[in-house]
């Protein structure tokens, strides 16, 4: 009888794990594409580098949960939740230091401001420089029960930081019954 695909991630804990990881860091990549692109919340500089490590976690992880299910070297499992693992670690102090700065806990980085790329197109300098708008990395533009898009970012990691966690040590895949 053919298992179903549910019965699979039950037995290979690991590929479950890194699903979870690839499902969640789309949601948020997608989650944060949204309120660019659709609700037109501008991302400050920080935003953009807390998106970094979901270009790394998204693939990585797929990549992860297909060779746990085609029953690769465990070594190699460790391997890519390793990789994850650190990626994750890395947002999670990103998304955590771009909070405190949001709530003023530290000062931010002085390179959140705007670039002119293009000199030769029609208008002045100064008409440029009012056109353009960038966010500041120390106001959220948006909070939902207090939290800011940073501080949400902060706890996603830190989910994805449990899974990849759980991933590097479960158990190795069962055998079919």
């Amino acid at each position: 009888m053919k298992r179903k695909w549910i019965d699979q991630l039950h037995a290979a804990p690991a590929a479950a794990a890194a699903l979870a990881v690839f499902a969640i860091g789309l949601a948020t990549l997608g989650g944060a594409w949204f309120f660019e692109y659709v609700l037109k919340y501008q991302p400050c500089p920080l935003c953009l580098e807390e998106r970094i490590p979901y270009h790394v976690v998204i693939p990585l992880s797929l990549l992860v949960a297909i060779a746990a299910l085609a029953g690769a070297p465990r070594k190699l499992i460790i391997v890519g939740f390793a990789a994850i693992l650190v990626a994750v670690l890395c947002n999670v102090a990103l998304a955590g230091y771009h909070s405190g700065i949001e709530w003023h806990w530290w000062a931010g980085p002085a390179d959140c401001t705007g670039q002119i790329t293009d000199f030769k197109s029609g208008g002045g300098l100064l008409s440029q420089l009012q056109s353009i708008h960038v966010p500041r990395c120390d106001a959220a533009a948006w909070r939902f029960l207090g939290i800011s898009l940073a501080g949400y970012n902060f706890l996603i990691s830190l989910v994805l930081v449990a899974l990849a966690a759980y991933g590097l040590f479960a158990p190795p895949p069962r055998a079919h019954a």
